[in-house]
């Protein structure tokens, strides 16, 4: 019994870790962007549909692939999406033209989509009793994955160039073959998955009314961290502003999300789930309007405010996917995919448009705009009910 204990405590750890190595390349485009696209000569608009595209690899499949991760008792997923992430990702600043890049940027991605859904997955089945909390853990930490990133990839690149990236796979390789001896398989007595019907899954998760009004929280919170992460890094390089500042600044803003999603279920029992929702949907507002009146005379106050966004922006998300989870707990690794996956891509979806409203009208314009929307939408949050199932 203690051994078995262990081995799940073991497993959360190792699940948490991939998510942070997974989630620190998925970091490494956004500060480095402007750069590539200086080298192969594109515009802002251009490299907004191109990340837009990769965000839609990592994101709209996840539930797709966490269809098939709910009908297996395989590890393969978390293995492989590790791997593609940790080789591809790093090989787009060596890329030579536009369709290469988009083809190792498209492959790198996946394995965020093939990871995500089954790793989440694996948590609620690893957690038994401390869900909340373990999910909160393993939230935040592909929070700071994703805050590292940006911070890693603009240093190797301020101070070795952009193609030293590629090296870095190495670690997410060696991690990767880690977890294929350090993440239990599941047990043979385990019940086999009762097959379940690929539209038929979707139809009723599409159709729980309750999980609309969580993946339009999620959606929210995507629309945000999306639009920060992808616009600021072309106003701070319009500013002559270093990579390695570039970095920095997202680093903050991410790392303050993994801060609040690792607080997210203390503040949760606090104040219950519905205000931390509330909260992190219409605090956005006047904070990212103060971030525009202040970021270039008082940069430094800005990042603070920066800083604030982040951890506020993240504080609902682990919410958001245990709730989910419990809703449908038939379908933990496709509404995990959901929520964390495929409300990104939506969003994603956007980002081409606000590319090219940015250029246009401005990006600090347009981020204050975008910003009310979270804002006016919080009003769904009164519908959602704690202890609602299908």
């Amino acid at each position: 019994m203690e051994k078995g204990i262990q081995n799940t405590k073991n497993a959360v750890i190792w699940l948490c870790l991939a998510h942070l190595a997974c989630d620190v390349y998925g970091g490494f485009l956004n500060p480095i962007m402007p750069f590539i696209a200086a080298k192969l000569g594109f515009s802002m608009a251009i490299a907004t549909v191109i990340i837009s595209i990769s965000h839609i690899c990592s994101s709209m499949m996840q539930p797709v692939f966490g269809f098939f991760a709910d009908n297996i008792l395989k590890r393969f997923f978390i293995f492989w999406g590790v791997i593609l992430a940790s080789v591809f990702i790093p090989l787009t600043p060596s890329a030579p033209n536009i369709p290469v890049l988009l083809i190792f940027m498209i492959l790198g991605s996946l394995g965020g989509s093939f990871f995500h859904p089954q790793a989440m997955g694996f948590i609620n089945y690893f957690s038994k009793v401390n869900c909340s909390v373990n999910m909160g853990i393993f939230m935040s930490m592909g929070s700071l994955g994703f805050a590292l990133g940006p911070l890693f990839a603009a240093l190797i690149t301020q101070v070795m160039g952009l193609e030293m990236l590629s090296y870095t796979s190495i670690l997410g390789l060696g991690l990767a073959l880690t977890m294929f001896f350090c993440v239990p398989k599941l047990s043979k007595t385990e019940k086999k998955p009762e097959h379940k019907e690929f539209f038929k899954s979707f139809k009723e998760i599409l159709g729980c009314r309750q999980m609309n009004y969580l993946m339009l929280i999620a959606m929210m919170k995507s629309l945000i961290t999306n639009s920060s992460c992808i616009l600021l890094p072309f106003l701070w390089k319009s500013m002559e502003y270093s990579p390695f500042y570039i970095g920095f600044a997202l680093f903050l803003f991410v790392f303050a999300g993994a801060i609040g999603s690792f607080l997210s279920p203390r503040v949760e029992k606090i104040f219950g789930s519905k205000p931390v929702i509330y909260f992190s949907m219409w605090a956005t507002f006047p904070m990212m309007l103060m971030f525009g009146l202040t970021y270039k005379n008082h940069p430094v106050f800005s990042l603070i405010i920066f800083f604030i966004i982040g951890f506020t922006t993240m504080l609902a998300q682990p919410i958001a996917v245990v709730w989910a989870q419990k809703i449908l707990p038939q379908y933990k690794s496709i509404v995990s995919g959901f929520i964390n996956g495929f409300c990104w891509g939506i969003v994603a979806l956007c980002m081409s448009v606000l590319g090219a409203a940015a250029q246009k009208f401005g990006i600090m314009n347009v981020l204050v705009i975008l910003s009310i929307v979270p804002a006016v939408c919080s009003y769904f949050v009164k519908y959602l009910k704690e202890d609602e199932k299908i």
